[in-house]
């Protein structure tokens, strides 16, 4: 079983950058599909970005040209840089890994614990 633990996460002004991480144990996270999804107070959790195994990236038009989303899967590791950050963006961030990719939480079997992002404006 796939056992993920996100960190980075902190207060942030508006305009400034941040990398979160995610590490991944158990299972190797080479042959899953990864995703990072986000949750602000009051709302459901959305869809952020993710890679798939061959490396091919997507994106919510929200974050589309200010986050990254990377993977190291000799590490076992994930990554998503944000920069360029707004208030709007404050939320936990979560990262999961699927079989399947998706921008959906039912495409994601594991997930982390989430880690808190505060953009202060």
């Amino acid at each position: 079983q796939v056992q993920l633990v996100e960190s980075g996460g902190r207060l942030v002004q508006a305009g400034g950058s941040l990398k979160l991480s995610c590490a991944g144990s158990g299972p190797t996270i080479t042959n899953y599909a990864i995703a990072w999804f986000r949750q602000a107070p009051g709302k459901e959790r959305e869809f952020v970005a993710y890679i798939k195994r061959t490396g091919t990236t997507y994106y919510a038009d929200s974050v589309k040209g200010r986050f990254t989303i990377s993977r190291d899967n000799a590490k076992n590791m994930m990554y998503l840089q944000m920069n360029n950050l707004k208030p709007e963006d404050t939320a936990v961030y979560y990262c999961a890994a699927g079989t399947r990719y998706g921008m959906v939480t039912s495409d994601y079997t594991y997930w982390g614990q989430g880690t808190q992002v505060t953009v202060s404006s």
